[in-house]
């Protein structure tokens, strides 16, 4: 049996190399199962796929029901470890509209390189099986880095310690997640319902966006979500805007007029109170400049001139929670427009949380902001007499989703996969305080009471939750590299 710290840098480039080719068959297989966790067989599918892939790798699994979608758990101990580990896996994906991706299907995966005009060409498949495989060759499917292409790499990893005889340094619990696109809604009370099964000295999560300088990377935190439905009412049904235009309120007008009282021109959101208890000092701000961004770079690569004035830089903006609107709808566009005063005007509003703030009470001033500008607030649809009664009627319902967390750098976790990450690649990581995004893992740490830190391995312009989601394949060989080595490193 080979330990772990036997195994260097060469080591770990030399077992990836020699067992990736193989990993390709798996990771497609795993992509063309549809995973919108909307439908049931979706769900069922890729569930009992991953039950059987853990058992064939020697996990013991269990279903951990909740009142939603189960969740996954597979257990592996390893010999004579005191340490055991909590790992996080998103196995759902986005909703797909087919119509918007440039090949036959979302859930037909396929190999592409990048032409000299940076158009994206498909290539067959059976280019992978090549000696020679182009690092910045890319595989389009939905989930391919949004987070199935974490899960093929660090299967990929098991095998090659399986086949290897190499002992893993500690104790296995890996926790598989079905709805992690809907808000994992159901995770917080199955955490509590199943903690005796789930307890560990610590969680890491194998999910997200390396930096964007692509170099290995930690994140130690995450910002919580909270979101919100707000609809303006305007007439019972949509009406003639020749006969009742100038008379009758129009209720998008009204939407867009209240939406964009939350916020000044420079993006800062000018809701009293909303970035109450947030402070950086000198020492969080240098830590956060010691984060390699280069913005003229990031605004060149979106397509965007200016940043809003929340903060002085992209990582210190994450800091703050956001106020976001994530769609509108009201009347019809397009071939179906029409020349009408629409009955109401939708709005879906994200609003993304961070430790110092009670996503509570951010929830409470922005209703009472609503309020403030005129508005009778209600669930569901006006009754008559409220619409005789009052001038200004919309429907606000909102749900927190997961709250924040955020890991100390010198945490026991922290150190053990920074040692891990050094020895894989030979430099210094990029340890971000906080990332932008949210995942669902504030219910294990308040209910289990372990620290978290993120491990994010794919490309950070892979196009997660858009038409033509992709991995890079060399993030795809780091990935393999970076599990290896976390599995391999002592404490």
């Amino acid at each position: 049996m080979l330990h772990g710290q036997a195994i260097d840098r060469a080591k770990l480039e030399q077992l990836t190399e020699t067992y990736i080719t193989a990993s390709y068959g798996m990771f497609h297989e795993l992509l063309s199962l549809p995973n919108d966790a909307n439908f049931q067989d979706h769900v069922k599918q890729n569930l009992n796929w991953m039950d059987s892939a853990f058992k064939t790798r020697d996990f013991e699994t269990s279903i951990l029901k909740s009142e939603g979608h189960p969740l996954l758990l597979a257990e592996k101990a390893a010999s004579g470890s005191r340490k055991t580990v909590l790992i996080y896996l998103q196995v759902d994906g986005q909703p797909v509209d087919p119509t918007k991706w440039r090949q036959e299907s979302p859930y037909k995966p396929v190999l592409k390189k990048q032409t000299e005009a940076g158009e994206w060409q498909e290539i067959s498949w059976s280019y992978l099986q090549n000696d020679k495989v182009d690092p910045e060759w890319r595989i389009f499917a939905r989930s391919a880095s949004d987070a199935k292409g974490p899960i093929s790499m660090f299967l990929t990893a098991i095998d090659i310690m399986k086949t290897e005889k190499i002992e893993p340094t500690f104790n296995m619990k890996v926790i598989m997640d079905f709805e992690e696109e809907q808000g994992s809604p159901n995770l917080p009370a199955a955490v509590k319902k199943h903690i005796e099964a789930l307890k560990a000295d610590m969680l890491i999560i194998f999910d997200g966006p390396r930096h964007t300088s692509n170099r290995p990377t930690l994140t130690f935190g995450a910002r919580g979500i909270a979101t919100i439905k707000l609809k303006v009412f305007g007439p019972k049904k949509p009406q003639h805007s020749g006969h009742y235009g100038n008379y009758i309120p129009n209720p998008a007008y009204r939407l867009v007029q209240l939406l964009a009282s939350m916020k000044d021109e420079d993006g800062r959101v000018t809701i009293p109170g909303f970035y109450d208890g947030i402070e950086l000092d000198q020492k969080t701000r240098r830590i956060l400049a010691s984060i390699p961004d280069d913005e003229n770079e990031i605004k060149r690569k979106i397509g965007f001139s200016e940043a809003d004035k929340v903060a002085g830089t992209l990582q210190e903006a994450i800091q703050y929670p956001s106020l976001n609107i994530r769609g509108m709808t009201a009347g019809w566009v397009g071939k179906e427009a029409r020349t009408i005063i629409p009955s109401e005007a939708l709005a879906e509003i994200d609003v993304r949380l961070v430790p110092e703030t009670d996503p509570e009470q951010l929830i409470e001033l922005i209703r009472a902001h609503i309020e403030q500008r005129g508005y009778y607030l209600i669930k569901t649809q006006p009754t008559d007499d409220e619409r005789a009664r009052y001038p200004r009627i919309a429907s606000f319902n909102y749900k927190i989703s997961y709250r924040a967390f955020r890991t100390p750098f010198d945490s026991e976790v922290g150190l053990w996969l920074n040692k891990a990450l050094v020895r894989a690649f030979a430099e210094e990581p990029v340890k971000k305080r906080m990332s932008g995004g949210s995942i669902p893992i504030s219910p294990f740490i308040t209910t289990l009471n372990i620290p978290a830190v993120t491990v994010p391995t794919v490309n950070s312009d892979n196009n997660q939750h858009s038409p033509n989601e992709n991995l890079r394949l060399g993030n795809y060989r780091d990935g393999i590299m970076t599990f290896l080595a976390i599995l391999t490193q002592s404490f």
